[in-house]
């Protein structure tokens, strides 16, 4: 039996565009063992999924963390020997890092296949692989990600059969369902506001003003769900909107995409979020910039992406929000709330997405 070991150590966002790829991979080698690397706050993405046989979960956060720590290198070391036990044939790294080069590596496989030239995120890692591959032709990002797996003899996959089988969890679902019957809320859309760059998120008071729109135009409740980092920015959004319907729903990874299994639209940026609620097909509004919305962007034919292509700079008033020192930030720029609203009142005419 071939053995198989794919490398994607983070993040959300990246970790779902590589599930078209290994589940094309499980498809076309169904008598091939597939196990996957992944960071472990991230391993509960990949439970029951049907290509996969195990999950490796490393926590190189808290190693980083702990780098003085005789805990933390004997973590590090059980880890390395647990990789090296399942004597993988072939190692495939989504990430193109050292880090997850070195992983590939030291695995042990005599093949190792990642990107090379201008998809190759760190160069040094390309000299830990027997075989290097380019995604010429690949406009998604899952497009490129499935040009790795084509070096295995993987057949080219239309964008409509890209599967991404995420996870089902009764325990979620069953904190889902209280939480919005304690809400009262039955038909909802979804508001994302934060995400990892600055630059690629709307101004907190633009969506607050899309918040109160939505509040007063639609006929179902909003529901600004962040991480916990975000609450005080969720916070002062729903205060600046002074809504009636509208309600921060914090959630676990795997309330989240129950969340998304249910909502009526998403609506945020390019963000781990966006993605898993594209994965779960749920219609979205997607708030684009700088990054390409055609090569990470939401996939569904009828999804609209909204993006900052004409940076006319008519909303450059909302690029500084916040008082204090640390909060003048400039956020996302050049796309107006009549134009998100426009587009959410597109996209929920248009049905349910993928």
């Amino acid at each position: 039996m071939l053995k198989i070991l794919v490398v994607r150590l983070s993040s959300i966002g990246d970790i779902v565009h590589a599930l078209p790829a290994v589940a094309a991979l499980g498809q076309a080698l169904p008598d091939a063992g597939i196990d996957w690397v992944v960071e472990s706050r991230y391993a509960e993405l990949l439970e029951d999924n049907p290509f996969i046989n195990r999950v490796i979960a490393l926590d190189t956060l808290g190693w980083r963390r702990r780098w003085h720590s005789f805990g933390a290198w004997r973590a590090a070391v059980r880890s390395l020997e647990e990789i090296r036990s399942l004597r993988p044939d072939v190692a495939i790294d989504f990430q193109g890092l050292i880090k997850s080069a070195a992983v590939a590596r030291l695995s042990g496989a005599a093949k190792r296949i990642g990107f090379g030239g201008r998809w190759l995120r760190e160069a040094m890692a390309g000299r830990l692989y027997t075989e290097q591959a380019s995604a010429a032709d690949g406009r998604h990002v899952v497009e490129e990600n499935l040009a790795l797996v084509e070096r295995l003899g993987v057949r080219p996959v239309d964008r409509e059969c890209w599967r991404f089988p995420l996870p089902h969890s009764a325990a979620a679902e069953d904190r889902v369902t209280k939480r919005l019957a304690a809400l009262g809320a039955r038909e909802f859309v979804v508001i994302n506001p934060g995400g990892g760059w600055t630059s690629k998120r709307w101004a907190p008071a633009q969506y607050a003003v899309l918040v109160r729109e939505l509040g007063g135009r639609l006929e179902y409740d909003v529901l600004v769900t962040g991480s916990p980092a975000e609450e005080a920015m969720i916070g002062a959004i729903l205060k600046e909107s002074n809504p009636a319907r509208s309600f921060y729903f914090p959630s676990t990874l795997m309330e989240f995409v129950v969340l998304m299994r249910r909502a009526r639209l998403f609506v945020g940026g390019d963000t781990g979020p966006l993605h898993l609620a594209a994965a779960a097909g749920t219609p979205i509004v997607a708030i684009y910039g700088p990054t390409s919305p055609a090569r990470n962007g939401p996939f569904a034919a009828d999804d609209i992406t909204v993006w900052n292509e004409d940076l006319s700079g008519a909303n450059r008033g909302y690029a500084h929000w916040g008082s204090g020192r640390g909060n003048r930030q400039t956020y996302l720029e050049g796309v107006s709330v009549e134009k998100v609203l426009d587009a959410v009142s597109k996209r929920l005419a248009g049905g349910h997405g993928a």
